[in-house]
Order: structure tokens, then sequence, then C-alpha cells
């Protein structure tokens, strides 16, 4: 329980937690950034770290000098891309061993024909867009890899997305994080940039399944 609220208080109040880490530890608050991003987005059982306001909130203090803008941008690009690169590697792994393939009831191989080829021919926008939704994120790699996209297309998806996420979000917090309405209402955008993606992502689930039941009921 403690633990659970200590990640929640860090979640809601992530800016003066790394304030207080910046002023007791120096440079080595970019170690701890480096270790947040790759393990929200490479280890399949950690999508509720504070991704979105965390790189939110470093954007807003590489605005007022706490931390450098390009080395966090870097760094924190590079933990996103090697964390998705792992979320993949472990779904490549897992994925025939958890189905054991045919021989197995639990596995379906139409289904996973059907989900390689989505994610052959659509998976690129799934995996840039993940980014920017909670959760999603997480497995959106992992799936990738268990339904075994080539490593080549995750891989030049996985840095675009990696960059518009990290470099667009950390912007966006260096030129707007430090406005005193943000400042002051920063605990209500958080839970907006947790919030809102997810709203969006069951709405779209909904509507996507509606239409295949109007689908299947009217054929």
């Amino acid at each position: 329980m403690e633990l659970a609220a200590f990640l929640i208080d860090f979640i809601l109040h992530v800016d003066k937690h790394l304030e207080a880490f910046v002023t007791s530890y120096g440079a080595w608050v970019y170690a701890l950034l480096f270790i947040i991003i790759f393990v929200e987005t490479g280890v399949v059982v950690m999508p509720f770290l504070p991704g979105d306001s965390l790189l939110f909130v470093v954007g807003a203090m590489c605005g007022v000098g706490l931390m450098s803008f390009p080395l966090a941008v870097g760094l924190l690009f590079v933990a996103a891309v090697l964390g998705d690169q792992c979320n993949y590697s472990i779904g490549r792994f897992l994925g025939p061993k958890v189905f054991q393939w045919e021989n197995s009831r639990w596995f379906n191989k139409k289904a996973f024909d059907q989900a390689h080829a989505f994610y052959e021919r659509y998976g690129g926008v799934t995996i840039i867009a993940a980014r920017f939704m909670p959760f999603l994120r997480t497995f959106a790699p992992f799936v990738a890899g268990v339904s075994e996209m080539t490593r080549s297309k995750f891989t030049l998806f996985n840095l675009v997305g990696g960059a518009l996420w990290v470099g667009g979000i950390v912007t966006v917090g260096y030129f707007f994080g430090n406005i005193p309405f943000v400042k002051t209402h920063l605990d209500k955008i958080i839970w907006a940039l947790i919030l809102v993606p997810g709203l969006l992502v069951i709405f779209g689930a909904w509507k996507a399944r509606r239409k295949a039941g109007s689908a299947a009921s009217s054929s």
C-alpha cells in the first residue's frame, strides 16, 4: 500500500519529486530518467509509470536551466528506443513459447496470421501512435513482437515514434511548462495526459466493436 501511495504521489507531483532529486543528486537525475523511460516502454508489466507527464516536466526543468535540453532529449530518446526494442524482443521470444504453436489449444493459427498481416501493413502507424497513449505504448511493441512484425520495419517506426514522442513532449514542456497557469494546474494537466488518451482508446475500441457487430448482423 505504501508503494502504491508513493507511485500515485510521484505521478501527480512528478515536478516536485524531480526538482528535489536534482537538488540532492544533480546529474544523477539523467540516470533516473533513463531507467524510468526504459522500464515503462521496455517491461510489459510496467505500463503505469508517468511517461508523458515526466517528459513534459523534464522540458519545463530544461526551460529554467535545471537540466540540459539536448542531453535530456538525446538520452531519453535512446531510452525510449531501447525500451521498445527490448519489449519487441520479449514478444518475439515469448510468443511461440506461450502459444506453443499448432500443438497448443491456446494457439489460433488463423488469428496469428491475421495479426502478423495487420502489423506488417498497419503496424507502423500503431507503433508511432501508441507512443502517445499510456498503457498502449507498453503493449504495442510486445504485440508487434508476438505477431512477428519484421524487426527492420519495427525499428524504423520505433525510431520515428521515439523521436516524435520524446522530442515533441519535452519541447512543449520547455516552452510552456513554466507558464504560471500551467504550473498552477499541473496536476490537472497530468490527469488529462493520462485520462484523455485512455478515453479515446476506449471509445475507438467501442466504435470498432459496434461496427464489427453491425457488419456481422447484416451478413
